[in-house]
């Protein structure tokens, strides 16, 4: 039904809340950069509105720290954009502060938590190889 994938990879050791959290704010950046993705408002019987969502299914996996950081040199090499979250801003408290954080750190010493993927389907399965489904 669709060409392309959806991804997010967290990594295995968090908290859950902190899983519901990274999976929230990765999904964002799908959305915001693919507004396509986003289907109709819906409405229930009685006529109330609640937001549009995805169209399409978005797969959630788990990986342990090594897993995840081939995850995101893969991403990188086939140059996917991607929505990236890093430990260090579980520190933080709004967006300005995530965006500083995130930019103290390059590829080889960041510590991913979580990356989510939007592209084409053998591509996300290569790209995610190594990652299990959540459990």
């Amino acid at each position: 039904m669709f060409d392309t994938k959806i991804a997010i990879v967290l990594r295995n050791n968090l908290a859950s809340w902190q899983k519901l959290n990274v999976t929230a704010f990765l999904m964002s950046g799908i959305a915001g950069q693919n507004p396509a993705i986003i289907g109709e408002a819906y409405r229930d019987r009685a006529g109330n509105t609640y937001n549009a969502m995805s169209i399409q299914p978005i797969i959630v996996l788990s990986a342990d720290e090594a897993t995840i950081s081939a995850i995101h040199r893969r991403v990188l090499e086939r140059e996917i954009l991607s929505s990236l979250f890093i430990e260090e801003m579980f520190a933080t408290g709004h967006d300005a502060a995530n965006r500083a954080v995130f930019a103290e750190y390059a590829p080889e010493d960041a510590k991913v938590v979580g990356v989510a993927l939007r592209a084409g389907k053998k591509t996300v399965d290569k790209v995610t190889k190594g990652a299990t489904m959540h459990a």
